[in-house]
């Protein structure tokens, strides 16, 4: 089971909010929220909001906060929007403002893994391995 959030059109570019994610991916959601209130970044509260709508999603459908980890956590492009500069001599310079997107998915931790374990046994019986326990 997952719950997933998706955060558009931010206006902080994505190389500065990748930078604050990077930090945290490995992270449980509730410690990377604690990790983003003490970063003196401001990247880190638009990531901050969206991890606590990625929590809230995950309670609504009945999942445990302590298990949560991160499936997926990106910072994507956006449109960019078209700004000048005023220059010398009467003359401009265009530049960008760019915006992104926020996408995180989480899932169970604890889930995953009995899952996988027990796929591993029934590949083990049907080719015939024992254990020696």
């Amino acid at each position: 089971m997952e719950a997933q959030t998706i955060q558009k059109y931010i206006h902080t570019s994505p190389r500065k909010l990748r930078l604050v994610a990077d930090m945290v991916r490995k992270m449980a959601p509730a410690r990377a929220l604690d990790i983003l209130n003490f970063t003196p970044k401001a990247a880190a509260k638009d990531l901050s909001l969206a991890i606590k709508t990625a929590m809230a999603n995950a309670k609504k459908i009945g999942m445990d906060e302590s298990k949560l980890t991160f499936q997926k956590l990106e910072v994507n492009e956006s449109s960019k929007m078209r700004r000048i500069r005023f220059a010398a001599r009467g003359r401009t310079r265009p530049f960008k403002k760019r915006m992104s997107h926020i996408k995180i998915v989480l899932e169970e931790s604890g889930v995953k893994s009995l899952e996988s374990s027990k796929k591993v046994e029934d590949i083990k019986k049907e080719k015939g391995v024992t254990t020696s326990s």
